[in-house]
């Protein structure tokens, strides 16, 4: 597996994504449970942050304030981190997520390839699992997922809903 290309692959299926919902429909709750466009696009700004650190983990660097936070907050991770985004503009939410993703992939960049596929590297997410394991998990395939719901929005919309 290349784990890059997984990554920029998910980036840019969420990209063209986005690019089929009219930007003053972002804020319409509904689109997963209660929240819109700009919560998911939120959301997934924050699984980057929390990725990004994994990965700087994973190449040595002490740093890692989003892991931290996801570490700490367990189930509570993706209210807090929608919640922190409420008052920011959906193109606000859209640079950051650009600006994580840009920096998840730098760290990519930065880790040696064996170590992505090593079991036991993120113990506290499994033992039996890698780096890689859960980067398409949590990462490529939780953007498909949203997309889809994304796109199930977009139907709604065109459908006068």
């Amino acid at each position: 597996m290349n784990t890059v290309d997984i990554l920029m692959y998910g980036d840019r299926t969420l990209r063209s994504t986005l690019e089929t919902i009219p930007q003053d429909r972002w804020l319409d709750q509904g689109v997963c449970g209660w929240w819109s466009v700009k919560d998911i696009l939120g959301h997934l700004a924050s699984y980057e942050l929390w990725h990004g650190d994994v990965l700087q983990a994973a190449a040595g660097q002490a740093e890692t304030p989003h892991l931290d936070e996801f570490k700490e907050q367990g189930h509570t991770f993706n209210e807090v981190q929608v919640a922190r985004r409420a008052d920011h503009s959906a193109s606000q939410v859209l640079d950051e997520y650009i600006a994580a993703h840009d920096r998840l992939m730098e760290a990519a960049r930065a880790v040696p390839p064996e170590s992505f596929v090593m079991n036991g590297t993120i113990p506290w997410y499994g033992n039996e699992y890698s780096i890689d394991d859960l980067l398409v998990y949590t990462s490529y395939g939780h953007k498909r997922e949203h997309c889809a719901q994304i796109h199930v929005f977009k139907d709604r919309i065109r459908a006068g809903a």
